[in-house]
C-alpha cells in the first residue's frame, strides 16, 4: 500500500517552505503574485502525490527537492502558456480589428459576373479594358480598333445597362 502524506506534514510543509517557495516563484514570474501563489499550490500538490520523497529521509531539507520542483513546474506552466494563442481581455476586444465578412463582396461579384455577361460583347470588351486592365480612354481605343468617343460612347451605355440590371448596387459605383 503507497505512503500517504497526512494533512498535517502537508501543512508543516506549507508552513516551514511556503514562503520561501513563494518567493522563489515570484522570480522566476516576473513579479506576478496570483501565478506564483498557483505555482506554490502546484508544487505542494506534487510533493502531496510523491509522499516518499518526504519520508525517505533522503533530504537533510525538502527545500531543493521543492525548489527544483517548482522550477520545472514553472517551466511547464510557461510552455504551456506560450503553446495557447494570447488571451484578450474585454477591452482588447473593443479595439481589435474585425474579421471581414466576405460573404456580400461574394455575392456582388458574382452578380457583377452574371450582369457582365448579359451585356453586348462590344459594351462588355470597353468594360473590361477600362475597368479590368485600367487602360486609358485613348489605350482602350488603341486596344479595342475604334475611335476615343466611341470608348466613351460604349462605357457610358455599358455602366447605364449595369445599372439598371443591377438595382440594389447603386451607390455610384455604376455611374457613368
Amino acid at each position: 500500500m503507497p505512503a500517504t502524506v497526512t494533512p498535517h506534514a502537508l501543512a508543516r510543509l506549507q508552513r516551514e517552505h511556503g514562503k520561501a517557495l513563494h518567493g522563489f516563484l515570484l522570480g522566476l514570474t516576473f513579479g506576478d503574485r496570483h501565478r506564483a501563489e498557483d505555482l506554490v499550490q502546484e508544487t505542494l500538490f506534487r510533493a502531496w502525490k510523491h509522499p516518499e520523497a518526504l519520508e525517505s529521509g533522503a533530504h537533510a531539507s525538502m527545500r531543493p527537492w521543492l525548489y527544483t520542483v517548482a522550477r520545472r513546474v514553472a517551466i511547464d506552466a510557461r510552455r504551456a502558456r506560450l503553446s495557447r494563442p494570447a488571451e484578450v481581455g474585454p477591452d482588447g476586444l473593443e479595439h481589435s480589428p474585425a474579421d471581414e465578412d466576405r460573404t456580400e463582396r461574394s455575392v456582388a461579384v458574382l452578380d457583377v459576373r452574371g450582369a457582365l455577361r448579359s451585356l453586348s460583347p462590344d459594351h462588355r470588351a470597353v468594360l473590361l479594358q477600362i475597368y479590368f486592365r485600367g487602360a486609358s480612354v485613348c489605350e482602350a481605343a488603341e486596344a479595342l480598333g475604334v475611335p476615343v468617343g466611341t470608348v466613351k460612347s460604349r462605357t457610358y451605355y455599358a455602366l447605364r445597362a449595369l445599372r439598371a440590371l443591377l438595382p440594389g448596387y447603386d451607390d455610384g459605383h455604376f455611374r457613368p
